[in-house]
């Protein structure tokens, strides 16, 4: 989906257009949206900021908190107390900052949805023209955008700037989009064009605005503000090997999501890893160690099991977690679950190739067989869907 595009240069807010404060007794007109998780080092500073950028507007700034051990939740809920601009939403038990930002969105009852991080990486300065160019009706979404002349990166590595700018291209050419910065986290959207795409959303991983801009039901019109990302305030980044497999997932979701559920694709993803794992120990079990083939395939199937399902546990059902002694009766569930599967493999292709003799054939038949198998059982005795309380 290719949204209408423009490009929106900073200029100062025209007094006549900003109006004065309203009436305390209004509604916000917009809701700034923050997720949170362990940032009680940078609330104060980004609520003071947008103190100021936003003191001609009506706007409430909604935290949204996944449960953060470091009191940051606590911390807000006390600015609370002393200001009506300043609101918290805590979560417990799931995390994830695009099902954090929608909830959030969901939330209030702004005409305008802003999304920042809470790092203070994003300027707030651009939030009074972002909100400019929607209320003029001419653009359904402002987007903070790196990548256009007036922005830029800041103090990122090279490597950094790399995978950015493969991530942006390959959202660009598998999705359709012509943004210039898919990958921001930094937007202005009206609930009129929010509200309708709700629930074709994903809320897998980071990318809010990507999942938003291709679950539209319509092409949206833009503008883009550039901006210089910042150095972050306080506090470490929440970037991990994790923010990858989420982005990977949200491609699948966007693709082939309506015919093939994402877990499914994460878990033949995995166990396709665990062959390249279950091949490189069979090699050097084999011949590096010199141990019998029937050892070293044991040796190897064993890790490739174990692998899978870490893997499987901390990417595919992260929401379902084990730890602790579940985390050891969990991998012996999978192990006798892929057991099984494995046996169910042989057995079609085996029964499939003495019918007809095509050995491909079969041997794919089997493992379609068995994939299925061990994703269902697995899914069940292993990750089963914990009930809401």
């Amino acid at each position: 989906m290719s949204p209408t595009q423009d490009a929106l240069m900073p200029e100062p807010l025209h007094a006549a257009d900003s109006g004065q404060q309203s009436p305390i007794d209004l509604g916000p007109e917009l809701a700034v949206i923050i997720p949170t998780f362990n940032e009680v080092g940078n609330v104060q500073e980004i609520v003071k900021r947008l103190e100021v950028v936003l003191k001609d507007v009506r706007w409430e700034v909604i935290f949204v908190d996944d449960d953060s051990p470091d009191g940051t939740a606590l911390a807000v809920m006390e600015m609370g107390k002393r200001n009506a601009h300043i609101r918290c939403l805590k979560r417990v038990g799931r995390r994830g900052l695009s099902s954090a930002c929608i909830e959030g969105m969901l939330s209030t009852s702004a005409t305008y949805l802003a999304v920042m991080d809470a790092d203070l990486q994003h300027d707030e300065s651009i939030l009074p023209l972002m909100l400019e160019s929607l209320r003029s009706q001419k653009y359904e979404l402002a987007i903070g955008t790196r990548y256009m002349e007036g922005g830029g990166v800041g103090e990122w590595d090279s490597a950094r700037q790399s995978s950015s700018r493969l991530a942006t291209w390959v959202s660009q050419k598998m999705l359709g989009v012509k943004l210039n910065d898919p990958m921001s986290g930094f937007f202005m959207i009206s609930r009129q064009a929010f509200e309708p795409c709700v629930n074709r959303l994903s809320s897998m991983g980071f990318k809010i605005l990507l999942d938003i801009v291709v679950s539209s039901p319509k092409t949206l019109s833009y503008v883009e503000v550039p901006f210089h990302f910042r150095v972050r305030l306080s506090g470490e980044s929440k970037l991990d090997q994790k923010v990858i497999w989420d982005y990977y997932l949200l491609l699948v979701d966007k693709t082939v999501g309506g015919y093939i559920p994402t877990s499914l694709v994460s878990f033949a993803t995995i166990g396709a890893l665990g062959v390249l794992v279950h091949m490189s120990v069979l090699a050097l079990v084999l011949k590096e160690l010199g141990f019998a083939f029937e050892q070293a395939q044991s040796c190897a199937v064993l890790i490739a099991m174990v692998f899978n399902y870490y893997l499987n546990n901390v990417l595919t059902y992260r929401d379902q977690k084990l730890a602790g002694r579940e985390f050891w009766l969990g991998l012996f569930k999978f192990i006798l679950a892929c057991g099984v599967g494995a046996a169910a493999n042989v057995g079609v292709a085996s029964f499939i190739y003495k019918g007809y003799g095509y050995w491909l054939f079969s041997g794919l038949a089997g493992i379609l067989v068995g994939l299925v198998w061990n994703y269902l059982a697995t899914s069940l005795i292993v990750w089963p869907k914990r009930k809401s309380a």
